[in-house]
């Protein structure tokens, strides 16, 4: 045998494939299996153009065989084969894709598909084995060659007495070490698991003689029968996957099969897409809306992504760049003919490819939800209730970016209606003469409508959405507006509602100014705890409530402050009083003559609407030192 060397700094080159570019060592298989296939894609694509030749696929597969004794794992297949100048060139050459230049020399129909890379995939044999060997015979020469390498030193070429076209790969698997078991190479239950895992889509049988059991014939019908173990030639891939089928071959229950057997969810899932793309980017794909989050969706361990496949061959398990965030809890694959592989199938060439097929994705599932908002509102609450938050942080993540993407998708309960509502059902329903969306926040539906601000807006008829969620205030204000219409909180001391007009007298003038005198001594007392005091005729029972100045809400106040790293903020308060109700004369009076019991009652005012708006006591003792007084 000719004893030569590796071309393209080979030695550098294969240690960085070794322990570079691939993640894991078990891709070996997928590597070879997939330059299995393109052979066997050659010769086929050979038939279409040679009259004198025929194609039975039935003739056409690849054939595994583990053998522990000699620690060797064959790798076999019915393919093109390699003439003496190709083994050298594809194989003496590190990156060297024959599949590549296949289909370039024959100028091949963009759809037909060769994805082999056969230089850095067949060398990632060399992750499990020492040494490798290869037979190979072309369909257009009589003799076979052998090529044999140990490794970085260079390899060796001869002769063989194959008789058959195609290639035999035979790798000496390494022993093992403290980090790595190679023995479970040798294993054919593990070589099942990779091919089903990796390369069950692949479109020519894979097979392997496979132990199994069965009862003896002999002791069938007695008590306790007898088993047997025998050895079975057996297909290990189902080869044509669902997303290749045509729609209409498909039953809902095949979908959902399909859904439980990659274990997308225990549940039935609320939508599937099916989507079989053709143009500048072609692929397949098939996408599930799950029923139910999975244990770690809202956890920083969650990964999302869809399986990526190349013309049948696992890529990725999870592949992010093809969802966004908002949509992440989507479950699926897609499959492409047209992706660019660069130096392994685990590094994509060229991200366009993958933002093309983003970007329909997105419109799809877009598509999906608002077709199930508009005509299954049942199941559409369903999935908002088990996502909708991650809609809402859609909405203001990236600076706002897809606001007006999903704003529409948006669910919120409403004062009117008493259940879900979306932002164009509120706007429809809003009356000319009201100048914004209202919203109140709280912490569940029956606190928010004890709020005193919230009888205000009741009180003139108008809607309010109830934001029950902690992230629901981010989004109304990443929003802004919906339809030109402002969303505007019930705790802001701007509503937007006209106070009634009196008449301006000498009497009303004297009266302004003893208001006046109070809201001012009150703000003194207070201190820098409120930016004003101001009274309100609005409230009818309620003495007084706590509002904001500003984009700063004390709702938003609350979640900010319990944020890892939110620091300390203060919403601007304003102190509002009910200039309607008795104890507002009894704070004019004590204004007037007794400063203790003004001190005593603003005080217990104020921290009055603190409780009412969910807020701390400062100083708990005073604040029961204070009530104790009133009540001797």
């Amino acid at each position: 045998m000719e004893k030569k060397q590796f071309k393209s700094e080979s030695k550098r080159l294969m240690d960085l494939m070794v322990n570079s570019i691939y993640t894991n060592k078990e891709i070996f298989l997928r590597e070879l299996i997939s330059n299995a296939s393109d052979a066997i894609d050659k010769l086929y694509y050979k038939t279409l153009t040679d009259k004198d030749r025929s194609f039975d696929k039935d003739d056409y597969y690849i054939r595994i065989l583990p053998n522990k004794d000699n620690r060797t794992l064959v790798i076999e297949d019915t393919g093109i084969g390699m003439t003496a100048l190709e083994l050298e060139e594809n194989l003496g050459t590190i990156a060297k894709s024959g599949s590549s230049d296949f289909k370039s020399e024959q100028e091949m129909e963009e759809d037909f598909d060769i994805i082999g890379q056969f230089g850095v995939g067949f060398y990632s044999a060399f992750m499990v084995a020492d040494k490798v060997e290869v037979e190979t015979k072309s369909v257009d020469e009589d003799k076979a060659h052998l090529w044999v390498s140990e490794g970085t030193d260079g390899y060796e070429i001869g002769s063989s007495d194959r008789k058959s076209h195609g290639l035999k790969i035979t790798l000496h698997i390494k022993e093992n070490t403290e980090d790595n078991h190679f023995d479970e190479y040798l294993e054919p239950h593990k070589i099942q698991q990779l091919v089903e895992h990796y390369s069950n889509y692949i479109s020519y049988p894979i097979k392997m003689v496979v132990e199994k059991s069965r009862i003896k014939e002999a002791t069938k019908d007695s008590e306790k029968p007898e088993t047997e173990t025998y050895l079975e030639d057996t297909i290990l891939n189902s080869m044509v996957p669902i997303w290749r089928k045509n729609k209409n071959e498909l039953t809902d229950e095949d979908y959902q099969n399909f859904y439980h057997d990659k274990r997308y969810g225990y549940e039935e899932p609320l939508a599937y897409i099916h989507l079989n793309i053709e143009g500048a980017m072609s692929y397949k794909a098939i996408l599930f809306i799950p029923g139910q989050p999975s244990f770690d969706y809202y956890t920083r361990d969650y990964e999302k992504g869809l399986e990526l496949y190349a013309n049948g061959v696992l890529i990725m398990d999870k592949c992010g760049e093809l969802l966004p965030d908002y949509f992440s809890f989507v479950k699926g694959v897609v499959d492409s003919e047209d992706l660019s592989l660069n130096i392994s199938r685990e590094m994509l060439q060229q991200d366009r490819q993958l933002r093309l097929i983003s970007r329909k994705i997105d419109s799809r599932i877009s598509a999906e939800l608002k077709n199930m908002l508009e005509n299954d509102r049942e199941k559409y609450e369903k999935f908002f209730l088990a996502f909708g938050n991650q809609l809402k942080v859609g909405t203001y993540d990236n600076y706002g970016q897809n606001k007006e993407k999903l704003q529409d998708f948006m669910l919120f309960h409403s004062s009117k209606e008493g259940k879900l509502t979306t932002l164009k059902e509120y706007l429809d329903r809003m009356p000319e003469e009201q100048k914004y969306i209202y919203y109140a926040s709280g912490s569940t539906i029956e606190a928010i409508e004890k709020l005193p601000q919230v009888s205000i807006v009741k009180k003139k008829d108008f809607e309010i959405l109830y934001l029950t969620e902690q992230i629901d205030e981010f989004v109304t204000r990443t929003l802004g507006a919906y339809g030109e219409k402002e969303f505007r909180s019930v705790s802001s001391d701007q509503l937007g509602l006209e106070e009634p007009k009196e008449n301006e007298t000498e009497e009303s003038k004297e009266t302004a100014a003893a208001d006046e005198k109070l809201l001012s001594k009150m703000k003194e007392l207070i201190g820098d705890d409120v930016v004003k005091v101001k009274t309100t005729s609005h409230l009818t029972e309620d003495v007084v409530y706590l509002s904001t100045e500003g984009d700063l809400s004390i709702e938003m106040e609350k979640t900010l402050n319990t944020m890892p790293q939110g620091g300390k903020v203060s919403a601007k308060k304003v102190l509002e009083i009910n200039k309607n109700h008795p104890i507002y004369e009894k704070l004019k009076e004590f204004s007037e003559n007794d400063d203790a019991q003004l001190k005593t009652y603003t005080e217990l005012l104020y921290n009055q609407a603190r409780l009412i708006a969910g807020l701390p006591i400062d100083d708990v003792v005073t604040f029961t030192q204070n009530i104790s007084k009133l009540m001797y």
